[in-house]
């Protein structure tokens, strides 16, 4: 009688080769995600001063080139230009999870692609539905279905919680499709006017990286002037220039040729993933997170549909979409929940991910290009995010005592050889 197939282990144990590349991201991340979480601060207090004027000004000041179409206020720089370097270290990291990540076989995407999906489905599905009860605009649909990594495990940082790695990975994953999902949502539905000369040349410019690429043509000075001449054509093409980030990063190789260190991605990855999180998201966010919070301000929040349509996205449409995903996929695949882990530490993680900021905000300025009508917006991303964080923090803390054993079981290091005794078989050799 031949055997029941097995199942295979959902949040189970990572292999080493793999946790070491999701540790140095979530390293990355978490520090950028605490200067993130500084430079909020910093704009809600600037924008709430005696001072906000002089906020406004700065936000609103414009320079650039403008024979080249590029006359553009800090804010916009820092939206359409900074957070394109974001968007092309996620297009390394999603590349990478494609290649020789966990979205590389079916088996190991099924799950996280699913979680995603429904994350981002039910939160847009939640905003319509509130939305169209008020009598509000459709147009915000988009803004409730993206996760921030960065300030999610900001907020992990400050509570002190020791989420095993596999855990961490699934979140990361999560954000990567999350950020792959509002990619094409930009691309499509936030694109008009199209200019189809810049954005042939911007295509024309893409061809000749991925050419580069595949000749292994090497040295910054061919790929930096490259893509800043691609960022530019897409700028004026009408489509928004966060796609240009994404497609240089896919088109970067990551795997490694024979005598080769680290592949260009990377390489790439290593050098902007510090500058992206450490200075181009908090920069956007300084220039992005300056609202009034004033009690008016919170009041039609709560009663405006849209910006309630937000809240009920990202706080309750995150958790039912990614928490049922989950459990549904578990339920009809042949994926067995880590015994060592409980429903309720991927119902804490699904709360976490209710942390839309980002690319929240990002979307909401394209969605509501009117100044009053973003604002309320930007409040609704805030105060849901803020109300996940609390929320994930109550959840994760209560599993606090399971999460620091796995922890410590993960990083056992008895014998100094810097792999931790858990990866080690009886002979020695790392798995």
């Amino acid at each position: 009688m031949a055997a029941a197939p097995s199942r295979s282990p959902f949040l189970g144990r990572l292999s080493w080769p793999e946790r070491q590349a999701v540790a140095e991201a979530l390293r990355t991340e978490t520090v950028g995600g605490l200067v993130l979480l500084a430079a909020a601060v910093v704009a809600l207090i600037w924008a709430n001063t005696p001072f906000s004027d002089t906020y406004a000004t700065l936000r609103d000041f414009h320079f650039g080139i403008p024979a080249l179409g590029l006359d553009l206020s800090v804010g916009h720089w820092t939206s359409d230009g900074l957070l394109t370097v974001f968007f092309l270290v996620a297009g390394i990291e999603l590349k990478r999870e494609l290649v020789v990540g966990s979205l590389s076989t079916p088996s190991t995407a099924v799950l996280p692609v699913i979680a995603a999906v429904c994350g981002m489905v039910v939160p847009a599905a939640l905003y319509a539905l509130t939305a169209a009860a008020g009598g509000g605009s459709l147009d915000g649909w988009a803004v409730p279905m993206a996760t921030d990594i960065a300030f999610a495990l900001a907020v992990l940082a400050v509570i002190s919680t020791h989420l095993p790695t596999a855990l961490r990975a699934f979140l990361l994953t999560l954000a990567v499709v999350d950020d792959l999902g509002a990619i094409l949502i930009i691309a499509v539905f936030f694109t008009s006017n199209i200019n189809f000369w810049a954005l042939a040349g911007a295509f024309a410019g893409l061809v000749v990286f991925y050419v580069l690429q595949r000749r292994r043509v090497q040295g910054w000075w061919w790929y930096v002037p490259l893509g800043v001449a691609i960022w530019a054509l897409m700028y004026n093409s009408g489509v928004h220039v966060t796609v240009a980030g994404v497609a240089m990063g896919l088109i970067l190789r990551t795997t490694r040729d024979k005598g080769e260190q680290r592949s260009p991605g990377a390489r790439t990855g290593h050098v902007l993933h510090p500058f992206s999180a450490g200075l181009c998201v908090p920069l956007f966010a300084l220039f992005a997170a300056g609202v009034s919070v004033s009690g008016e301000a919170l009041g039609q929040v709560f009663t405006n549909p849209e910006p309630l349509g937000v809240i009920v996205g990202l706080t309750c449409g995150k958790i039912l979409g990614i928490f049922v995903g989950t459990y549904l996929a578990v339920r009809f695949t042949r994926a067995q929940l880590n015994p060592d882990l409980a429903w309720a530490d991927v119902f804490g993680l699904a709360t976490l991910a209710g942390i839309g900021f980002t690319v929240a905000l990002l979307i909401g300025e394209l969605a509501f290009p009117d100044a009053a009508a973003g604002e309320h917006i930007k409040a609704a991303v805030l105060v849901a995010s803020l109300t996940a964080a609390l929320l994930a923090t109550v959840l994760l803390r209560r599993r606090n005592r399971v999460y620091q054993r796995l922890y410590e079981e993960e990083h056992a290091d008895e014998d100094g050889d810097d792999i931790p005794d858990v990866y080690q078989r009886a002979d020695g050799s790392s798995t």
